[in-house]
């Protein structure tokens, strides 16, 4: 009897022994959810943000907003962050670090909104992860060209549009209306020739048409004729004179 209430008694305290490790396993190898400790605090943006910021978070580019969150405790690591924002959609990470899986990184767009943030962990008996530090964008805007040009254009037309005659119609050069020969031959001893100086006055609407000059073709045929007689006359008046 007393060989079976050892063996019993042994069989009940390895039994004991197994239920007290179990959970410890348990909570070693198995995950399990938690929420953002800021959850409250949510929506955010990375400049909206009242904790901490940094210039860089990890390798994410300096053109997009950081998040920087850690898992508390010592053996708690993360096995899957997933984050939302609000234009950016939903984003699931599973590789994280540095410099540890208690650490992860998530970026988004320059000024987008976090909306909302859950973590499976592994390890330890935590109840939340945290919010460390933000990383805002460092993002450079180059200024806008002016649209004012500095000098205003001008249309300069390749060709002259001014004509090089003369608009009037008349030709430039004019035939003289004054004969060139004397028709009186040579004048007499002691005697003038005659001078009959035309009319310059207008012509009316009986006058022959023009041709090519302002003077009428009547007073140029009037001109002529005086000439003429005038010298008719010297010449008859030098023979008389002659003859006597």
């Amino acid at each position: 009897m007393r060989t079976l209430t050892k063996t019993t008694g042994a069989l009940v305290a390895a039994a004991a022994c197994s239920l007290l490790l179990a959970p410890a396993a348990y909570a070693t190898t198995d995950t399990y959810t938690v929420d953002l400790h800021q959850k409250k605090e949510l929506p955010l943006t990375a400049t909206s943000w009242t904790g901490d910021k940094e210039k860089t978070c990890a390798d994410i580019p300096a053109d997009k907003d950081g998040w920087h969150f850690v898992l508390p405790g010592k053996t708690t690591d993360f096995v899957k962050l997933t984050v939302t924002f609000e234009k950016g959609g939903e984003q699931v990470i599973t590789d994280f670090g540095p410099p540890s899986d208690k650490h992860a990184f998530a970026s988004s767009e320059a000024g987008d909104t976090l909306t909302s943030a859950v973590a499976e962990v592994k390890g330890g008996e935590v109840k939340w992860f945290n919010l460390s530090h933000t990383c805002p964008a460092s993002v450079t805007t180059s200024p806008s060209p002016s649209t004012s040009p500095s000098q205003s254009p001008t249309a300069i037309p390749s060709g002259s549009a001014t004509p090089t005659q003369n608009p009037t119609g008349s030709p430039t050069g004019s035939p003289s209306a004054t004969p060139s020969e004397n028709p009186t031959g040579s004048a007499t001893p002691g005697g003038t020739a005659p001078t009959a100086s035309p009319s310059t006055g207008g012509s009316s609407t009986g006058d022959l048409a023009e041709t090519g000059s302002s003077a009428p073709v009547g007073a140029l045929a009037g001109v002529a004729a005086a000439l003429v007689a005038g010298g008719a006359f010297l010449v008859v008046r030098r023979r008389k004179a002659q003859q006597h």
